[in-house]
């Protein structure tokens, strides 16, 4: 099974002609649209952004997307905020929203919350697909500060992904395993970034990032 994962589009629009051309070249069995399709924008605009998309979407809601974001994508793709669903025989497991962060964007999420969300959809070597990193893992600001979750590190701790995937830190681009997990960030989707992640036989096969230079 082969992935297309993106994320942090940030509603521009002109990048969906890219996206579809990778769509078109690599033939990824879906997409995973990791969050803040929009910025600060609609759920109306969130949906519109989905659809142009040539592929069967996957989506979670950022931090910077609004509310109601989840019931008005339902129509244009499988919403998978705080949800669970069979993929080709994989577990896959979302939830949209960053932790709490100093901007007071739209949809943050208390420690808690995270963690009780999470915890009630997980089950062990599931593909773990959130907005917000886990803490300490690919989730540094440029001043070094750690800035992702405590409670989505610690589901991976308890259920161990085989995948964990996620955006929000646009300069934490990178692919990480630890302890049987790999974890993707992909990049901003808004700077024409993505990742294809192959799985066999229940295990990452391969990850490639793609920037927009290649």
């Amino acid at each position: 099974m082969k992935l297309m994962v993106i994320t942090d589009l940030h509603q521009k629009r002109s990048v969906l002609d890219w996206i579809n051309s990778q769509i078109a070249e690599n033939k990824p069995d879906c997409v995973l649209f990791l969050g803040d399709v929009t910025d600060m924008g609609t759920g109306e605009d969130a949906a519109d952004i989905i659809s142009g998309i040539d592929a069967d979407v996957y989506a979670i809601p950022g931090n910077c997307d609004p509310r109601d974001l989840p019931e008005k994508v339902a129509g244009v793709c499988r919403d998978m905020h705080g949800k669970a669903a069979d993929l080709g025989g994989y577990r896959l497991v979302g939830l949209g929203g960053s932790n709490i962060t100093i901007f007071g964007t739209p949809f943050e999420l208390e420690e808690d919350e995270i963690y009780d969300t999470l915890k009630a959809n997980s089950s062990e070597g599931m593909i773990l697909m959130t907005h917000a990193p886990s803490y300490g893992i690919l989730d540094q600001i440029p001043s070094g500060l750690s800035v992702g979750s405590p409670s989505i590190k610690k589901i991976v701790d308890e259920f161990h992904p085989i995948l964990a995937l996620s955006g929000h830190i646009h300069e934490a681009i990178g692919v990480v395993e630890q302890d049987g997990t790999v974890f993707v960030n992909p990049g901003p989707a808004r700077e024409c970034r993505c990742a294809f992640i192959s799985l066999e036989d229940g295990k990452v096969a391969d990850v490639r990032l793609v920037g927009p230079l290649d």
